[in-house]
């Protein structure tokens, strides 16, 4: 023991991941150059797209000034990057997945 490196909790953590991965079956492959390239297109163009919806957001609540419209336009930008986070998720899901 004397030779062996401490161990961070981290890499203790994902070492228990790997072992249950291990008993379930679950084996992991490393992505492909191709799924890296699309994974990180479907964040770049949902990164755009939330930060557009961001802008436009801002730019209405700043004209706004009755609580109850700025409660409802809240709730509306919040579905909204919701529907998109959840959207790129999926992408970036479908990407990784082996072909």
């Amino acid at each position: 023991m004397g030779d062996e490196k401490l161990k961070s909790a981290y890499e203790l953590a994902m070492e228990r991941f790997q072992k249950k991965d291990a008993e379930a079956g679950v084996v992991s492959q490393p992505l492909t150059d191709e799924q890296k390239a699309a994974v990180a297109e479907v964040r770049s163009q949902y990164q755009a797209k939330i930060a557009e919806v961001e802008i436009l957001h801002r730019g209405e609540m700043a004209g706004m000034m009755d609580p109850a419209a700025r409660e409802l336009a809240e709730e509306q930008y919040r579905r909204e990057r919701g529907r998109l986070e959840r959207e790129r998720d999926s992408k970036i899901e479908q990407a990784r997945a082996p072909r």
